[in-house]
């Protein structure tokens, strides 16, 4: 603002900070600001570009400036113009810092902030506890809406019933190496050999493999696998054969 500005505050009893409403009658649009130096020339004032566009202003056009008290803001919510706000890691402390540079805030209006080399245009939704409010040295409760054009992703939902439902056998891994009496067979006379395959003892269970999980635990014992060496025929044979010790816990 020119300095005439500041001589003429001066003799005014104005409230401090120093808080002014700007209007364009034109387009009867109207926003609210600070001031940071007295040092343009005369009958002339200097407003950030993202400000113009709130006014509809053009470079040399009229507008009207008005002292004014504003209360000091406890809420206020924002909207991104672009979804690209969504990549910064903590948008409330980056809008913290930038709003420093800020004096107040105007409901509708859209402001700049500068972050990693890029401008993000933030639309304010809403302010308390008035449309204007005063944002220096206040405590104030910050919210978020959606950015301008953001779509919630599609998440196919499925049920936990529908994910547990594998069956556990499938999940243990094929026998490898060699296994007997694999085959068939056949009978010497001739006949076809009669199917047994849902005998449980002809059905081969493959070998246990480390990591791989006992589905058939039960809840509320520990079970203690030992080798016996059991003697046959004087003779002492190394034979593993799991010897299950469970102990119920209370």
């Amino acid at each position: 603002m020119p300095p005439s500005a500041l001589d003429t505050l001066t003799r005014l009893n104005i409230n401090y900070p120093m808080l002014f409403k700007l209007t364009n009658r034109r387009s009867n649009r109207q926003t609210h600001c600070g001031v940071l130096e007295f040092i343009a020339d005369e009958d002339k004032i200097y407003i950030p570009y993202w400000m113009m566009k709130n006014l509809l202003l053009d470079e040399g056009d009229m507008v009207q400036v008005e002292s004014v008290s504003l209360e000091v803001a406890t809420f206020s919510k924002f909207q991104p113009q672009n979804s690209e706000f969504l990549d910064i890691t903590n948008p409330k402390a980056v809008l913290e810092n930038c709003l420093r540079n800020f004096a107040c805030l105007t409901t509708g209006d859209v402001i700049a902030i500068k972050y990693n080399q890029k401008i993000y245009e933030m639309c304010v939704l809403e302010t308390k506890p008035g449309n204007a409010v005063s944002i220096i040295e206040c405590d104030m409760n910050v919210e978020f809406a959606a950015p301008v054009g953001y779509q919630e992703p599609n998440h196919e939902k499925t049920t936990a019933t529908e994910d547990m439902m594998v069956d556990p056998a499938d999940l243990m891994p094929e026998p490898t190496g060699f296994v007997a009496f694999k085959g068939s067979g056949n009978r010497l006379d001739g006949k076809k050999k009669k199917d047994n395959t849902d005998d449980p003892l002809n059905q081969i269970k493959p070998a246990y493999q480390r990591g791989i999980p006992d589905y058939n635990y039960t809840i509320g014992t520990i079970q203690f696998l030992r080798n016996i060496r059991p003697v046959i025929n004087d003779k002492e044979v190394n034979i593993i054969s799991p010897n299950v010790n469970i102990i119920r816990t209370f």
